[in-house]
C-alpha cells in the first residue's frame, strides 16, 4: 500500500504540484482511505518529499543509463545533463527543497537524497571514465557534487523565471564546462586510477 499511495501520489504531484493536489485526490488514484495515507506519511508535505526524494534517485539512474551510451565525453554531458534537466522528477524535487526550509523535519531526507546523489552520482562517473579511458577534469566525488550543485541552482532559477527545459539544458552545459576529455592518440598520461598506487618498497641497502 505504501508504494501505492506514492505511485499515485507522484503521479498527481507532477501535473498539479504541492498545493493543487488534495489527500482525497491521492487516497483515490492509489484506491485507498484518506487515512491510510496519514498512517504511513502523517501529512501530504511528507508524502510530497518523499515521492520527489525517490524520483529524482530514479531520475538520476535513467539518466546515468542514458548517458552511457554516449560515444564522446562531450555527448557524455550533454546526455546527463539533457536526462536531468529534461526529466519530469526534476521539478518536485526542487520543491521539496523549498518545502524544507520551512518546515524543518522533512530536511533530513532531503539531506539523505542529496548525499545519495553525490555518492551514486560519483560512482557512475568514475566507472565511466574508467571504462571509456577518458581523462577526468576533476575528482569523481567533486564533479558528482559539482554537478548536482549546478543542476539544482539552475533548475530553482528556471522554475523562478519560466525558462525551458532546453534553456535550463544549454545553461547548465555551459555552466559545467568540459567535465571530462578523451584521452588523444599517443598519450603518455596514466589512466585515472580510483585507488591509490601501493607505495613501491624500499630498497634494500647494499
Amino acid at each position: 500500500m505504501r508504494s501505492r499511495l506514492l505511485d499515485a501520489a507522484s503521479a498527481l504531484f507532477r501535473v498539479h504540484g504541492l498545493a493543487g493536489t488534495s489527500i482525497g485526490a491521492i487516497a483515490a488514484a492509489a484506491d485507498a482511505f484518506p487515512s491510510q495515507i496519514t498512517y504511513y506519511f502523517r501529512t501530504k508535505e511528507a508524502l510530497f518529499v518523499e515521492a520527489a526524494c525517490r524520483d529524482a534517485l530514479r531520475l538520476a539512474e535513467r539518466a546515468e543509463k542514458a548517458a552511457a551510451r554516449a560515444r564522446t565525453p562531450a555527448a557524455y554531458v550533454r546526455a546527463l545533463v539533457d536526462g536531468i534537466m529534461r526529466g519530469d522528477g526534476l521539478a518536485p524535487f526542487v520543491e521539496a527543497l523549498t518545502l524544507a526550509r520551512r518546515r524543518p523535519d522533512l530536511a533530513p531526507q532531503i539531506a539523505r537524497t542529496i548525499e545519495r546523489l553525490h555518492v551514486e552520482g560519483a560512482r557512475a562517473y568514475a566507472g565511466e571514465m574508467a571504462r571509456r579511458g577518458w581523462l577526468t577534469r576533476r575528482p569523481a566525488d567533486l564533479s558528482a557534487r559539482r554537478f548536482w550543485a549546478i543542476a539544482l541552482g539552475i533548475a530553482l532559477e528556471g522554475q523562478a523565471t519560466g525558462r525551458s527545459a532546453a534553456e535550463m539544458s544549454a545553461a547548465m552545459r555551459e555552466a559545467l564546462g568540459e567535465m571530462a576529455s578523451a584521452e588523444p592518440a599517443g598519450a603518455t598520461a596514466p589512466p585515472l586510477r580510483l585507488v591509490a598506487a601501493s607505495a613501491p618498497p624500499s630498497a634494500k641497502p647494499a
